[in-house]
């Protein structure tokens, strides 16, 4: 089959909105009939089924949070019984509980379906080798890519996370063309290869499948320089089904939206009222497929915008644009909001620096105050003072054009901020 789906990714705009509108109201009626926690929730609002008509209705229903999955942790959204459920995954848990989902075999069909679409989208097709470096288990990542790209036809190598010398004799000997990974971990790897000497004709990396945390497009520079490839990003979360919500094309202009599959809101984060495409604010998501779990406007903390012009491509989906950050990321210094991303972005442009940095906060009396930690590439510049204090002021007056606020820079040593092979831990609050 054919994973460039033509007839859904090039539907005429007011088609798609017609089936959107389609697939909502049949979701609406499913999801009250099957699902304990939201016919509760919709008889508490008040709301009954036939008020949602079409997505400008979808106003009228309340949010679905984190805190949702917790309460109710860790079967109570199911909408199937478990002999309906033919896998099971979960976020990482990190702070609490993890955030359970389930999945029917009608809902892995239209995973690996979606999943399919991205690799294609990508530039990928059956003449590829895929090295896997996400971690499997029960984070989403791993066993969703694998399996979009078994059914496109890639050769898989499940490789999972970790165990970077021996990635990097695998990408050698197998001669993978395609790496699925958090960008954090692939540009651990880029390091690697670097340190090892592996000569550039030996690694045949053509396309970077990248997820599991945003990164800028500076950081996009920096990966397809040292690897010599493609970096795409794309998103999905665990919560509405993981990643195949959407993803970039071979052009890099927005990540194109499965826009059969999922409603996608963005709100002010502030006052949860929709804002005009283009415009900044978080990402809400409304699955219009599930059976195992469906989600009714989840609140996702993630920061985007949409784009709706055309893409070369051909495809009409809209677009989101890149992750700015996450609200519970963003940091509130001074009165000024501050997102890891906006660090990254100036970091990444300035000389003898690598792309490692933390931001640690703390409080002085009952003053914030922001540090940041940044990592020399090299040793050369630890010799010299002068050098040293130059660029800790170069750093300090680009962040205060950005940020607005002056924040302390502390240089470190080359390889002093721990690597990770999932996601990076940028933030570091101490108040």
């Amino acid at each position: 089959m054919n994973y460039f789906q033509k007839e859904i990714e090039c539907m005429p705009r007011e088609e798609m909105k017609k089936l959107q509108n389609e697939k909502l109201v049949k979701a609406i009626n499913y999801t009250y009939e099957n699902s304990a926690f939201y016919k509760k929730r919709f008889d508490e609002a008040g709301i009954k089924p036939g008020d949602i008509k079409s997505i400008e209705d979808l106003r009228k229903i309340p949010f679905t949070t984190k805190q949702d999955f917790t309460d109710n942790y860790p079967f109570g959204l199911f909408a199937r019984p478990m002999k309906d459920i033919v896998r099971i995954h979960a976020s990482s848990g990190t702070t609490g509980k993890p955030k359970v989902v389930g999945y029917t075999k009608h809902d892995m069909e239209i995973w690996s379906d979606l999943i399919a679409r991205l690799v294609v989208m990508a530039g990928g097709s059956n003449e590829d080798i895929a090295q896997v470096a996400f971690g499997y288990g029960l984070f989403t990542g791993g066993f969703g890519l694998h399996q979009g790209l078994e059914k496109v036809g890639v050769t898989v190598v499940p490789m999972s996370s970790g165990n970077t010398e021996k990635q990097i004799m695998l990408l050698r000997d197998f001669g993978a063309t395609i790496l699925v990974a958090t960008p954090t971990y692939a540009l651990h790897i880029a390091e690697t290869i670097e340190e090892m000497n592996v000569p550039k004709e030996e690694i045949k990396l053509k396309i970077g499948m990248f997820g599991g945390e945003g990164h800028t497009e500076e950081m996009r520079a920096v990966l397809e320089k040292k690897l010599g490839i493609i970096s795409t990003e794309n998103y999905g979360l665990s919560e509405v089904m993981g990643p195949g919500v959407a993803g970039e094309c071979i052009y890099k202009k927005g990540l194109h939206i499965a826009e059969d599959c999922f409603i996608i809101e963005i709100i002010n984060p502030e006052t949860g009222e929709p804002v005009p495409d283009g415009e900044l604010g978080e990402v809400v998501i409304t699955t219009l497929e599930k059976e195992g779990i469906p989600i009714l406007r989840y609140r996702t903390h993630d920061i985007s915008y949409i784009i709706s012009e055309p893409c070369a491509c051909g495809r009409t989906s809209r677009r989101l644009a890149k992750m700015q950050g996450r609200t519970d990321d963003m940091l509130i210094i001074k009165g000024v909001n501050v997102f890891p991303s906006q660090v990254e972005s100036v970091l990444l442009g300035i000389d003898h620096i690598s792309p490692y940095y933390q931001l640690i906060v703390s409080k002085k009396g009952y003053t914030d105050q922001l540090e940041i930690k940044v990592e020399l590439a090299d040793d050369s510049l630890l010799e010299s003072f002068g050098q040293l204090e130059a660029l800790e002021k170069e750093i300090q007056h680009k962040l205060h054009v950005v940020l607005g606020l002056v924040a302390k820079i502390r240089l470190v040593a080359p390889k002093s901020i721990e690597r990770t092979t999932g996601k990076a831990k940028h933030v570091i609050d101490n108040r």
